[in-house]
């Protein structure tokens, strides 16, 4: 190259050079003279914006309401940006959703509680990416669908708990949900029950977890210098303490199985054989495979729970399902997987469900890695970012009458399901909550068996509370009574159940 043209490719690139930085200092004094989204004023200067409990997310989307579909939080020396309509979260959480990957630093439950193992809390890096590399192996769509005779095999039993005491419909949908996951995760094989002391053991951690995570439970996500204290966080510390003993516990169970050639298929057996491909240590390994349980469990008996109260509080929904499926499938076999492109009903009806009473209503916390511009606002980099999932639910502008349950609103013109309307409760963007596909099946297939086999009233002596399972957990005792109506004969529903799976 002569000295002239590199005299041209030298000053080339320093013009180039010189116009990004030009670039960047604009768009860094643009964003700097935009604000924060509304506020609905000063907080407590200690601990920001109260958010009263059981339901924090209601507070929220009263203020979405007034101040508009984006509005901003102190909680506690942390801004929160919190999204609450349909349009905003498109364009901030899915189009921009390259900058909020990250998760905002969460102390007492990622960091004493967790021990910075969690999933869940990771931020975003490499060693998250290869986390998720191993999760999706046995979450993503091919390998839920190898899933289908586990997931049919725990609903027949579903069905047969309810028949022989429909009282206990929430142990009963705890109990399938834990068997799946317990065989996915661990190739467990023996039958789960809630009262046994693991499944009871894994609850009370994901219960210590989400009272870690509420807004304020501890001054520690605060006053971070708090952690280093000795006295601080005992019961946190402690926590973590019997996290790893229960799921290092399990990865070894599976460790001695896979040495005696008994270790059935399974997500720890598949993390033990391939150690090096993931380059995660033995403990993160356990936390991952406990990720199975504490991530899906509970949401997926939740989402079936709320199927069930809701088809109770509306019985003309119930009944235009119920029509489908006596057209579709009668009542000489029971409905299965195949027949779910011909249910569109049954699609809408839970769909409705998810909309109605979201299994995550205020969302899951994200991080702005950048500045991120919307419309006249700007959220700056670091802030945390939710979507309020119960105030986009209520967009009237996507969901007109949002009060109203209202199964037909997922219906088109030809009566199959609409592809434009799109509601997200499983999360946005590259967070979006990996166990979606698995969760989504056995959500379709323990509805339509409960729908198919029973006809569900509302007991008027203990009135449904249609908020009940709004908490982010069962309750312990349950608020109300459900009665389920047999729609086929007891004995021939038994022995439909019975043979359900055989042949598979």
């Amino acid at each position: 190259m002569s000295q002239p043209q590199y005299d041209v490719l030298i000053a080339g690139l320093v013009s180039v050079g010189l116009i990004g930085l030009l670039v960047r200092a604009k768009i860094r004094t643009t964003s700097a003279s935009l604000p924060l989204p509304p506020s609905p004023g000063p907080g407590h200067p200690l601990f920001g914006h109260k958010l009263p409990l059981p339901y924090p997310f209601l507070t929220i989307a009263g203020w979405i309401d007034s101040l508009g579909p984006v509005i901003s939080l102190q909680q506690g020396r942390q801004t929160v940006v919190y999204i609450g309509r349909y349009k905003a979260a498109v364009e901030i959480m899915e189009k921009q959703g390259g900058l909020l990957v990250d998760r905002p630093r969460s102390i007492a439950a990622g960091e004493l509680l967790l021990g910075g193992m969690s999933i869940v809390f990771a931020p975003t890096g490499d060693r998250f990416r290869r986390m998720r590399r191993a999760i999706h192996t046995h979450l993503q769509p091919k390998a839920a669908e190898s899933y289908e005779s586990l997931q049919m095999d725990n609903a027949k039993t579903t069905i047969l708990d309810l028949l022989a005491d429909p009282n206990q419909f929430p142990n009963h949908v705890r109990r399938y949900a834990a068997s799946v996951i317990q065989k996915i995760a661990y190739g467990k094989t023996t039958p789960t029950s809630v009262s046994d002391p693991e499944v009871r053991s894994v609850r009370d951690s994901v219960t210590r977890v989400r009272h870690a995570m509420r807004p304020g439970a501890y001054l520690v996500d605060s006053f971070p210098f708090l952690k280093y204290l000795p006295w601080y966080g005992r019961d946190l510390r402690r926590g973590h303490e019997l996290g790893t003993q229960l799921y290092t516990g399990q990865l070894n169970r599976v460790r001695q199985e896979l040495g005696d050639d008994k270790a059935g298929p399974s997500f720890g057996k598949h993390l033990l054989e391939h150690e090096q491909d993931y380059g995660l240590s033995e403990k993160e390994m356990a936390y991952l495979a406990g990720a199975f349980f504490g991530a899906g469990s509970d949401t997926t008996a939740l989402a079936i729970c709320i199927i069930i109260i809701a088809a109770a509080r509306h019985p003309d929904a119930q009944a235009k399902v119920q029509a489908e499926l006596d057209t579709v499938v009668g009542n000489e076999r029971a409905p299965t997987f195949a027949d779910e492109s011909m249910l569109p009903q049954v699609q809408a009806f839970i769909l409705e469900c998810m909309r109605w009473r979201p299994i995550a209503p205020g969302g899951v916390p994200h991080r702005a890695t950048q500045d991120i511009i919307w419309e006249n606002y700007c959220i700056p980099a670091g802030t945390t970012v939710s979507g309020n999932h119960w105030a986009i639910s209520r967009d009237p502008d996507v969901f007109p009458n949002p009060e109203k349950f209202d199964p037909q609103r997922w219906i088109d013109g030809a009566g199959q399901v609409r592809d434009d309307l799109k509601f997200p409760a499983f999360g946005f963007g590259r967070r979006i909550c990996p166990g979606l596909h698995v969760a989504n099946r056995s959500i379709f297939i323990n509805a339509v068996l409960i729908l198919w086999s029973f006809r569900l009233l509302e007991d008027k002596s203990q009135p449904v509370d249609e908020m009940s399972f709004m908490i982010g957990d069962i309750p312990e005792v349950k608020p109300f009574s459900i009665i389920f109506e047999h729609r086929i004969e007891e004995k021939e529903l038994r022995y439909i159940m019975e043979r359900y799976t055989e042949g598979m």
